[in-house]
């Protein structure tokens, strides 16, 4: 998810008309009017080439301009209220339209009469027309930006609140049984079970480093490995310089537990769970496969629900760049992820199990 530069600019309506892409929609879009205006206006013919071109001179200066102003003035409209930032807005792009309009009819009209002054003022009327429909896009597009964050963070919320009652009971008999056999297997789990409570209720982190989720997926897999002993075969493939890897919170964890739940306890013989991570290109990619669920199983539904999750969080934070994809092949459940290469903000990575 591509987030607005500059402090305090975040939460800005209007989008940063200082990348090419805002700067290239708004061209598009002024040109598709002018066209509509030279086919309006044509007298003969389908459309006014001399119109067109003349109004599209005129447009695509006043565009840039505006664009370049607004850009500039962005961080002082960021701190204004919406109604204050758009008549700022307004004021710059009539005012721009009437800085061109009289250039332009000096040079076409040397001595202006009440017709180059109605022209002016259809302009600016126009301009005016044009600039409220735009900001009222804008900010319709920000209220629903916000509330997709809101959504995906209310996703993140139930996710990391998502502790299986199974596997907290599970856990809480294995380490009743190891407290008197076995004390120091016992405290470690109490620990590494403490730590998967902490993270789930952690829900202030959008992006946290690989290496974080990593020692999450270790310490949920050291306890399941106290109840499944030989059952439970781990391969890993970690690649070499992903620790600072963005991903978000408690997306792999879940993976590696429903590879577990689905993949190995159903299965007397057990089976083996692979979790890799290679960088690739610009992006990096995380796999996680299991031996193949039972199809008829009810709680397959349940994968289903975390993968679609998952997914929607991906395309909040990543957009079109990340990819969620799941297949079976030879009995082989395989669920990948790709990321796009960027580091993480987050510090304080947690303590990694060996």
């Amino acid at each position: 998810m591509l987030t607005d530069q500059g402090a305090g600019t975040s939460d800005f309506f209007v989008p940063d008309l200082c990348r090419v892409r805002a700067v290239f929609l708004l061209l598009v879009t002024s040109e598709l009017l002018v066209l509509v205006l030279a086919i309006v206006q044509a007298e003969a013919g389908w459309i006014d080439w001399n119109y067109f071109g003349l109004l599209s001179l005129f447009v695509q200066w006043t565009t840039l301009t505006s664009a370049a102003l607004i850009c500039l003035l962005r961080q002082r409209l960021a701190r204004l209220s919406v109604a204050r930032a758009s008549l700022s807005i307004v004021a710059i792009v009539l005012l721009d339209v009437l800085a061109f309009s009289l250039f332009a009819d000096s040079v076409l009209h040397p001595q202006p009469g009440i017709a180059v002054w109605q022209g002016i003022a259809k302009k600016l009327l126009l301009a005016l027309l044009i600039v409220l429909m735009v900001l009222r896009y804008f900010y319709l597009q920000h209220q629903w930006q916000q509330q997709r964050e809101a959504e995906m963070q209310a996703h993140l919320t139930a996710l990391q609140a998502r502790i299986q009652p199974h596997f907290l009971f599970n856990s809480m008999n294995t380490i009743a049984s190891l407290i008197a056999v076995n004390p120091d297997k016992a405290e470690d789990a109490v620990l590494d079970l403490s730590e998967l409570f902490r993270a789930s209720l952690r829900t202030f982190d959008q992006l946290i480093p690989l290496a974080r989720e990593l020692d999450l997926c270790k310490r949920y897999l050291a306890i399941e490995a106290l109840r499944l002993g030989d059952r439970l075969t781990l391969d890993w493939q970690i690649g070499a310089g992903l620790e600072h890897q963005a991903i978000p919170p408690l997306t792999l964890q879940p993976l590696v537990e429903n590879a577990v739940y689905h993949g190995i306890q159903p299965r007397p013989e057990g089976g083996t769970v692979r979790i890799e991570a290679q960088a690739r290109g610009n992006f990096v990619y995380l796999l996680v496969q299991n031996p193949k669920p039972d199809q008829n199983d009810r709680q397959h539904e349940g994968n289903r629900m975390a993968l679609a999750n998952i997914q929607l969080r991906l395309q909040a934070l990543f957009g079109e760049p990340a990819v969620l994809k799941h297949s079976h092949q030879n009995d082989i459940y395989t669920v990948t992820l790709r990321l796009p290469r960027q580091s993480a903000n987050g510090r304080g990575n947690a303590r990694t199990r060996t």
